[in-house]
């Protein structure tokens, strides 16, 4: 293989993940010149509408799939807190990254942080588990939808739409954002996505040469520990848009696994966790859907969903 094809969203952070990926593609495969296959998608297009009604963020994924199942790429980067359980014939989950910062951030240009923001504050997330935590910790905040790339509701926030906002920290480190924005605090009680802070990279499973280049990318720790995440996802039946956080992870030879989910107004909330021995984890992250499953945690989840969109539910498309 002289050449590599890569499908990437075509945001600044998922060019800067591309790219990131291309170097070290090149650098371990001296003889592969790496291209990039640009691809806006419909989730990035869609900006009136929360997430979850035009299908989670999946939408974020599917073009970039279609490229590869095509023949116009040979693998896809994706941030893999965006990718869904489901992954279509033909193409595989391959390797996942080392995971880095996973944590939340609170950006404000008036506030220091969460304990400082006065009651009826308003605070913009797209995410439905943010909007949970968030709730969960201050119920008299004003939570308000918040889309676009990452510049753009950085501008948001700049001009006052919103008194503070929360997002991924990963991304404002990598596009070296955070210097710009007066008052940072990273809310560590808050349980990521599953994912978060990993790269997802997904290859045309047929394609040997693809899939050796691809592992040389692995992290062992980051594919176990997002594998059990995903699990739990899967078994308990939530979308990637969902009120819904999970995490695993390794300390010495022990895995811990903990969630929570409930309304996004931060209200009837199930927290769980389990742990395992590394070599006896494999099936921890389904063990613990089952268990919050058996306490009542789907009919939360349907009713989160109601709660979520009752105003927009006759525009879902």
């Amino acid at each position: 293989m002289e050449q590599l094809i890569i499908a990437t969203r075509a945001s600044d952070l998922a060019l800067w993940q591309a790219y990131h990926i291309k170097e070290k593609i090149e650098s371990s495969f001296p003889n592969v010149e790496v291209k990039l296959n640009k691809i806006t998608s419909k989730g990035d297009k869609i900006l009136d509408k929360p997430l979850a009604l035009i299908g989670g963020k999946g939408h974020f994924t599917k073009e970039l799939e279609d490229e590869m199942l095509e023949g116009n790429a040979h693998l896809a980067v994706h941030s893999l807190k965006d990718v869904p359980t489901y992954i279509p014939k033909g193409l595989e989950l391959c390797a996942i990254t080392a995971r880095q910062d996973q944590s939340d951030v609170l950006l404000s240009h008036t506030y220091e942080n969460l304990a400082s923001l006065p009651k009826g504050a308003t605070v913009g997330t797209t995410s439905l588990r943010r909007r949970m935590q968030l709730l969960e910790h201050r119920p008299d905040l004003k939570v308000k939808e918040l889309r676009g790339n990452v510049n753009t509701r950085l501008r948001k926030l700049k001009e006052g739409e919103y008194d503070a906002i929360i997002l991924a920290y990963i991304g404002l480190f990598r596009l070296d954002l955070l210097k710009d924005i007066p008052f940072v605090e990273k809310l560590n009680f808050f349980i990521p996505p599953m994912g978060q802070a990993a790269l997802g990279i997904e290859i045309v499973s047929s394609d040997d040469k693809v899939r050796e280049i691809a592992m040389s990318l692995n992290d062992e720790k980051s594919f176990i520990c997002s594998t059990l995440e995903r699990d739990f996802v899967s078994a308990i039946g939530a979308g990637c848009s969902a009120p819904v956080a999970v995490n695993a992870n390794i300390d010495n030879d022990t895995i811990t696994i903990k969630a929570m989910l409930g309304y996004p107004d931060g209200t009837h909330i199930m927290h769980k966790e389990m742990t395992a021995e590394v070599s006896q984890c494999n099936h921890l992250g389904a063990q613990l859907a089952k268990a919050m499953i058996d306490e009542g945690a789907l009919e939360i989840l349907e009713k989160a969903e109601r709660i979520a969109f009752k105003d927009e539910m006759p525009q879902r498309l």
